[in-house]
């Protein structure tokens, strides 16, 4: 994504030392986009889930549908996160497939962690390694934004029983981790469920034109990922290779008993034709002599013969018969084998030549940046809840080199301090909270982060090395002064008004209380400095 910023905003962010100053990204330059940028929560969180436990909400799907991978199941609808596995033996010619959903309590609220949740799950229900399950979900998760709501792609591809539970709506995955929860249908297409491993997820789906020119739109065009996903379909076509000599081989050895069975089935059928013969013949001789009792015996005699030399010969008709569909089968497990190998490789050979093209602008974009003389400045990330986020430009041409992951700082307000920058930061939700945050200027994400929550509407003041802000505390609401290091220094006694404005005299500090009063508090200690009853200082 390209923006340029105007040459006075440049001017303005160069020599302000507190980069309160935002540019709308209506005003900056735009050129027409492909990519699927996911928008996470990037803010400060009230708890952090560990990465095990993130990862054991797949896994605990995934052991539910290892039990027998070959029969339909659904996992617990109730739950924050389940799965329909719909399979259907009937229907042919058309992809079964595992669909998760997101419940509407769920606390998901980045990409990454709904990544982790996938790739346990194909772990443990189908015997990925985990390396091949992270690759194989980053394009889940692509595939699914990229067909996000377009139904009639999904009819095209997968069977009825997959169909009948997606919704129009909510086929697929959004974008934007607000609507995750309660409307998620993430589609996971499945190629062999029987054998399992490598084969399981058709690779082929999740990577199609649509998904890979997507991925190619992001600043790395996703080389790494890309380069993973090559990987394992050259393995897919290895063991597809293998296979295919496999049913060669079994394809052989089915001709060869066929042609056995063909021969017995043509010496069946000779007899059967001259014990025919040799029944008529008696039968003849039997109606010509009707009082012969010899005769008549000798021609129920050979009737009885030809009968069992017919049905003789049906029943290796059938075993023939089914010795042919042996064949036909060995034959043509063959042929869909050498095919998907003939396929994977192609699809392998053609993403090579792509990535090594792809690597190499990349590589050539980093060289152009490096010799670039670049700014850091804000832009509005949110217009209409007034969030921004932090970017790197080029002051030549104002072209945004690299954005912040974290588009929630508050009021429109960073500092610099130190080699980093400081500001409010997050939202308050499930698991979101408001907290004054560091960002490192080489990755432009949250370094640290404080103990204490922030007003939502908490101005952010800087008074030499030392901040001001508005915490927090079960309703109520102080000012605090905060070190460079997030660590709280002071609170002040009395409540004042969440979004109180903050001016640093010489004399105090001013602010608004609870009740709407102008007060002037001791910068030493927070305590308010002019004539005050008791009731005034609680």
């Amino acid at each position: 994504m390209k923006k340029s910023l105007s040459l006075l905003t440049i001017i303005l962010l160069l020599s302000a030392s507190l980069f309160a100053l935002e540019v709308n990204e209506k005003e900056l330059k735009t050129a027409d986009e492909t990519t699927i940028e996911f928008i996470n929560y990037t803010g400060p969180h009230k708890v952090i889930d560990s990465i095990s436990a993130i990862r054991s909400i797949g896994s605990g799907l995934g052991n539910q549908i290892a039990v027998d991978p070959t029969k339909s199941a659904n996992t617990n609808k109730n739950a924050k996160y389940w799965v329909v596995h719909a399979i259907d033996e009937n229907e042919s010619g058309k992809l079964d497939a595992d669909i998760l959903f997101i419940g509407a309590d769920a606390t998901v609220d980045h990409i990454n962690n709904l990544r982790r949740i996938i790739s346990a799950y194909l772990v443990s229900a189908y015997g990925y390694s985990e390396k091949d399950a992270d690759t194989i979900a980053v394009f889940i998760t692509v595939y699914n934004a990229v067909y996000r709501g377009k139904i009639d792609t999904f009819k095209s591809k997968y069977k009825n029983i997959v169909i009948d539970n997606l919704s129009s709506e909510n086929c697929g995955l959004s974008v934007n981790y607000k609507d995750w929860p309660g409307k998620s249908e993430i589609v996971i297409p499945l190629y062999d469920i029987k054998n399992g491993g490598l084969s399981t997820v058709e690779t082929s789906v999740i990577s199609d034109s649509s998904v890979v020119d997507s991925m190619k739109e992001d600043d790395d065009k996703n080389v790494e990922s890309r380069k993973e996903m090559v990987d394992i379909k050259e393995r897919e076509a290895d063991q597809a290779s293998e296979k295919a000599k496999e049913a060669q081989k079994q394809a052989v050895n089915e001709q060869k008993k066929l042609d056995e069975e063909k021969k017995k089935t043509e010496e069946t059928k000779k007899e059967a034709k001259e014990a025919e013969k040799k029944a008529e013949e008696k039968q003849k001789v039997a109606d010509e002599n009707p009082d012969d009792k010899k005769a008549q015996e000798e021609a129920k005699e050979a009737k009885k013969e030809a009968e069992e030399k017919k049905e003789a010969a049906e029943e290796q008709q059938k075993k023939q018969d089914e010795q042919q569909a042996k064949t036909d089968e060995a034959k043509e497990e063959a042929k869909e084998q050498q095919a998907r190998a003939d396929k994977k490789e192609t699809e392998a050979q053609n993403e090579r030549k792509e990535i090594a093209k792809d690597q190499a602008e990349v590589q050539q974009k980093e060289a152009a940046e490096a010799r670039m003389t670049t700014e850091f400045g804000i832009i509005l990330s949110d217009e209409a809840n007034m969030l921004s986020r932090l970017v790197k430009f080029n002051i030549e041409n104002g072209e945004v080199i690299k954005n912040s992951p974290v588009a929630q700082i508050r009021n429109r307000t960073v500092y610099k301090e130190g080699d980093e920058f400081i500001a409010i930061a997050g939202e308050n939700s499930k698991k979101g909270a408001v907290k004054l945050v560091t960002i490192s200027p080489d990755t432009l994400e949250i370094s640290a982060e404080s103990e204490n929550e922030i007003a939502e509407d908490s101005v952010l003041v800087q008074d030499g090395s030392e901040y001001y802000c508005v915490v927090s505390d079960g309703g109520k609401f102080y000012l605090a002064k905060f070190g460079g290091d997030l660590g709280l220094k002071l609170k002040s006694q009395i409540q004042v008004k969440s979004g109180t404005p903050v001016t640093v005299t010489d004399s105090g500090i001013v602010v608004t209380d609870s009740n709407g009063r102008l007060r002037l508090l001791d910068k030493k200690d927070l305590s308010v400095i002019s004539n005050t009853n008791e009731a005034d200082a609680k």
